[in-house]
């Protein structure tokens, strides 16, 4: 039975177009590790190096995203390392055609959607010069309330797909839902 599940499993990542997978959780360390099997793995495709550069720009992004603002989290002490913080995600990363893709995934505050998806609505409305501003304008700016950045994540993750985001949300209950992002480049 295990054999058969991760069979159709991974018959389902390849139909996708889906080279790279990760659930679980994520630290700065893991997005190092999978940042070297992406770079590898886009050599081996021989995608160009503006488009890999896209990819990896996105990747890092949405990783971060996750790192920051994932509701699965678990902490605890670290003993003499201090306080560990682990938030959990799901990234894939693949090509579909000649384009290719970075979907992340994580679970979000239900109170957050709204908000969250007036921001992103307005960034997929805005052209290459629009996002460019904006984005020149946050980095010059102070940093928003609730962010732990400049507030620029997702204008940098518009700004490398230059074929355009999704979005959706998923109630999972009253208190969550769970987020996906997904960059086309």
């Amino acid at each position: 039975m295990i054999a058969s599940d991760f069979y159709r499993f991974r018959n389902y990542l390849e139909r996708e177009g889906i080279s790279f997978c990760y659930s679980g959780y994520l630290t700065e360390q893991t997005l190092f590790g999978i940042g070297e099997a992406i770079k590898r793995k886009l050599e081996y495709d021989h995608a160009g190096k503006t488009t890999s550069r896209r990819i990896f720009s996105v990747f890092v992004e949405q990783v971060q995203n996750v790192i920051r603002y994932s509701e699965d989290n678990n902490q605890a002490s670290g003993g003499g390392s201090g306080e560990i913080d682990l938030r959990h995600g799901v990234l894939t990363v693949g090509n579909q055609g000649d384009a290719y893709f970075v979907v992340c995934g994580n679970r979000i505050k239900a109170r957050d959607v709204e908000k969250l998806r007036k921001k992103l609505t307005e960034i997929q409305g805005m052209d290459r010069s629009e996002l460019k501003a904006r984005y020149k304008e946050l980095l010059r700016g102070e940093t928003p309330e609730g962010s732990k950045g400049a507030g620029v994540g997702f204008l940098e993750i518009a700004r490398q797909a230059s074929r355009g985001i999704e979005f959706d949300f998923a109630e999972i209950d009253e208190e969550f839902a769970f987020f996906t992002l997904k960059a086309h480049i």
